[in-house]
């Protein structure tokens, strides 16, 4: 189970501090962050505590932790059933956001003409893109890279100027991975 990712997304969501919300339920701040990042474990009073602090029913944030899958598979079979959006891409992602505390990732699915520009919200982060099938043209700042399949790449996201371009004439399909 990561109750600590579900907590730390209520309370974001919520627009509460890490001070509020351990005030509310009389713990530490340090020590909220620490389940937070699950590196503690509350007991169940404090866990209750701390939800009714969030206004957070504990029972189905247990609950909602305890369906949490460890493993997410995208078969190749999947990858034609896929709707493109009128943007003429789609990310097909593995995790939930609850469950993406470190990294990222996705299957990019672009048509022929289309972009997916850079993420947001994102400082220093890096990135690994790996092509599938077809090509794409990665642009970092003054930079372009040509990628076709079986081609890798791994850089720092670059917020500026950043994004990933299907300049041929057929979908492509890339593997992202991203830090957070």
């Amino acid at each position: 189970m990561n109750i600590g990712t579900l907590l730390r997304s209520r309370r974001k969501e919520r627009k509460l501090t890490l001070k509020t919300v351990a005030e509310k339920a009389s713990i530490s701040e340090g020590f909220l962050s620490q389940v937070e990042n699950d590196v503690n474990s509350p007991s169940v009073e404090t866990l209750i505590r701390i939800c009714n602090a969030m206004e957070v029913d504990a029972g189905d944030l247990i609950s909602r932790a305890s369906r949490q899958t460890n493993v997410e598979v995208i078969r190749r079979s999947e990858w034609d059933d896929i709707d493109l959006s009128h943007t003429g891409f789609v990310t097909r992602r593995f995790f939930p956001p609850d469950f993406r505390t470190v990294i990222d990732s996705a299957i990019l699915v672009i048509e022929p003409g289309k972009s997916i520009p850079v993420r947001k919200n994102i400082k220093n982060t890096q990135e690994v893109l790996t092509i599938l099938k077809g090509m794409v043209e990665l642009t970092l700042g003054p930079e372009s890279l040509t990628l076709t399949e079986g081609d890798s790449v791994h850089f720092w996201s670059n917020l500026d100027n950043q994004k990933i371009t299907n300049n041929g004439t057929a979908t492509s399909f890339a593997l992202w991975v991203g830090t957070i």
